[in-house]
């Protein structure tokens, strides 16, 4: 089994996979009479194919037991897909550039607190994984006609650990 270790998401070492969704950065601003502030276009919502849409839900994600055993991960050719946790937990990121037969050895990142993330159009990736108890999403992405949705499972599992044990 092949081990890998995730490493913290920073919108340098993400770029190839998506965007990091935060409230990091310089591109913010107050409204509502200086009430608020809002951290303006994070990510690009793609959705492509016909009727193609812009859906927002939500989901309750379960952890997984750690340390995680990857052996499948899925992508969505019509669009991309953001996750925004609703509580301040981090959780696990596994993405994979494409290969000659499919995805690519995975990467792996641990989010902070409050990151989210919006995968590329066509990317590998794992399945959702909040860390240690159960954790609400919002999720930003393509609805529409034709299958968004493609799997694949890996010959051979890959193991994934946290760079700190403790948030396990």
């Amino acid at each position: 089994m092949t081990r890998i270790i995730a490493r913290p998401l920073t919108r340098e070492n993400f770029a190839a996979f998506g965007d990091v969704i935060d409230m990091c950065g310089d591109n913010h601003y107050p409204i509502n009479g200086g009430k608020a502030e809002r951290y303006h276009d994070l990510a690009t919502a793609q959705a492509t194919g016909p009727n193609a849409r812009v859906l927002i839900s939500m989901v309750r994600g379960t952890p997984y037991e750690l340390p995680l055993k990857l052996t499948m991960v899925e992508r969505h050719p019509f669009g991309s897909q953001a996750f925004i946790p609703l509580s301040p937990r981090p959780f696990l990121v596994v993405v994979c550039h494409d290969g000659d037969e499919g995805p690519s050895e995975p990467h792996a990142f641990i989010t902070a607190p409050g990151q989210g993330i919006n995968y590329s159009r066509n990317l590998w990736h794992g399945v959702l994984t909040p860390l240690g108890e159960a954790q609400d999403f919002l999720i930003v992405d393509r609805g529409g006609d034709g299958s968004n949705l493609e799997e694949f499972h890996f010959s051979h599992a890959y193991e994934i650990h946290l760079p700190d044990e403790s948030l396990q």
